[in-house]
């Protein structure tokens, strides 16, 4: 099993930045790949950035070159750098770990941490 806690949301003028984090603990070492998703209110859960064990990256368009994810090895720790934030941006954001499934690798399993709110004051 795999745990998610989350850490770093809150509310910031549009313009400013924010930093959060997600801190993984249980069995890692099957993760091939950790992101970030957000839900605005009323809408489906969408992709926000992904970075994979050999340390690629990927951005939704709406973020890129604004958001930065990154991963800290030793302390199991994912972190999505925001800058320049956008009342767009406010959703509630989730922490994001994927696994090959056991016996069928084309498939994978998904574990999420409980979410974090960030709001973006116009």
């Amino acid at each position: 099993q795999v745990k998610l806690a989350e850490s770093g949301g809150g509310l910031v003028q549009a313009g400013g930045s924010l930093t959060l984090s997600c801190a993984a603990s249980g069995r890692l070492s099957r993760i091939d790949a950790m992101g970030y998703y957000r839900q605005a209110p009323e809408k489906q859960r969408t992709w926000v950035a992904v970075i994979f064990a050999d340390g690629s990256t990927k951005y939704a368009e709406s973020v890129k070159g604004r958001f930065t994810i990154s991963r800290d090895n030793a302390k199991d720790t994912l972190s999505l750098q925001m800058n320049d934030l956008k009342p767009d941006d406010t959703a509630i954001y989730y922490c994001n770990a994927r696994e090959p499934r056991l016996g069928d690798p084309n498939l994978r399993d998904d574990y999420w941490g409980q979410g974090t709110q960030v709001t973006v004051a116009s």
